[in-house]
């Protein structure tokens, strides 16, 4: 069964749909949280069960390393590897090929939010490395971050990794461009994974899996277009990566490729999974996201709050390690019905913290991936009932 997507209801451009998949159904808009290596961190299958996502994704670089592909294909591929037992989706590796490229070139090289002035000094002041990855048409040759070995990730290889995954949703191998390169080198590393993208089509060899092209382009409008044309008409899923330079240009990125894309394919919005940037996304026709901010930061101490404590300012979280929550009774978040708050308290969290207990990245990673799970479930229902556009008013307000 080759995974199949619907639309089932529209308000303008934000959409309500179904994506059937050989593990069962996503319904969309959807956040897909991040298991890079085959976990969700600090979470076990059971509690993701309980979470319900609707996908989990994992990372095609990480899982080639450690365990490598041929033991996760022996274990039954990733979704019955990690206990999960649904749908899964594998990125193609192209984003740590870049970090082991110009991501060491360049440190501190961001792709949404520019730095200020005193991390702008830090970075300055940071030894640049020298990269560990070699781009060639072939594919890029690198070196392992885990024990130096040497590796090459190539369409080819990417896309025969991903089948050995087994995930149901999958992606072609691209070249990631970075921020700092001008229209020029934009267009470069663009037309390469134009080249990639047809060759990783051509190694697909299962029939049950969905590949999607990736748009990129930069910050040029004219290149997305043009990269949004390209891969509309070689693929039946759009994911949409690449450099943005603000959440603006984020914004600006979205519509113009939209613009470009046929209704009837899903459209997916890699590593983004801020809330405004959720709702800003539905709004101009994007299905599905993912992130690991929701596990990271969470095992910072880190938690999501909905409206009136969680808003645009301070980014609809808050530090839970602060001494003021340290007799705070009340839960993470009194609207929500996850397990961790209707179970603990503020005061007994920030105690885990304190004392550096490691059921503290349990609870704070349980509830921060709940939280956006639960947020794209609301705005899928909004959709449908016709109130997405009052829903969005109460928390961007």
């Amino acid at each position: 069964m080759k995974p199949k997507f619907e639309v089932i209801k529209k308000i303008e451009k934000a959409r309500a749909g179904i994506l059937k998949t050989p593990h069962g159904d996503i319904l969309t808009p959807a956040f897909f949280p991040v298991g890079t290596k085959g976990t969700l961190k600090s979470l076990t299958g059971a509690q993701i069960r309980e979470i319900k996502p609707q996908t989990v994704l994992g990372n095609t670089y990480h899982l080639m390393l450690r365990p490598g592909a041929d033991l996760v294909e022996k274990m039954g591929g990733l979704s019955k590897m990690m206990d999960w037992n649904g749908p899964t989706f594998t990125d193609s590796g192209g984003f740590q090929v870049f970090s082991l490229g110009v991501g060491l070139e360049k440190p501190g090289v961001k792709f949404l939010k520019p730095a200020t002035s005193s991390q702008q000094s830090a970075i300055s002041s940071e030894e640049a490395k020298p990269r560990l990855n070699k781009i060639s048409e072939k594919g890029v040759e690198f070196q392992s971050h885990i024990d130096g070995s040497k590796h090459m990730l190539s369409p080819e290889s990417s896309i025969a990794i991903q089948e050995k995954l087994g995930a149901d949703l999958i992606v072609a191998f691209d070249d990631l461009e970075s921020p700092t390169y001008d229209e020029a080198k934009t267009l470069k590393s663009l037309e390469l994974t134009e080249r990639w993208l047809v060759r990783s089509l051509g190694a697909q060899k299962r029939g049950d899996q969905l590949m999607y092209g990736v748009t990129h382009g930069g910050q040029f409008e004219n290149l997305r277009k043009k990269s949004a044309k390209f891969v509309n008409s070689h693929f039946d899923a759009i994911a949409l990566g690449g450099a943005h330079s603000s959440k603006s240009n984020l914004y600006d990125v979205i519509n113009w490729t939209v613009s470009e894309l046929d209704e009837e394919k899903p459209r997916h919005l890699l590593g983004i999974g801020e809330v405004d940037d959720i709702f800003e996304g539905v709004e101009r026709g994007i299905d599905s996201f993912d992130c690991v901010i929701q596990t990271r930061l969470g095992r910072m101490g880190h938690v999501f709050a909905s409206p009136p404590i969680g808003n645009t300012k301070n980014r609809f979280r808050f530090d839970i390690t602060k001494s003021k929550f340290a007799s705070d009774m009340k839960p993470i978040d009194e609207n929500c019905d996850c397990y961790v708050c209707r179970s603990y308290s503020r005061a007994y969290i920030n105690h885990l913290f304190r004392s550096k207990e490691l059921l503290a990245y349990t609870l704070a990673s349980y509830h921060n991936v709940y939280f956006t799970v639960r947020l794209t479930d609301k705005i899928r229902e909004s959709i449908i009932e016709n109130r997405f556009d009052e829903l969005k008013k109460s928390w961007l307000r």
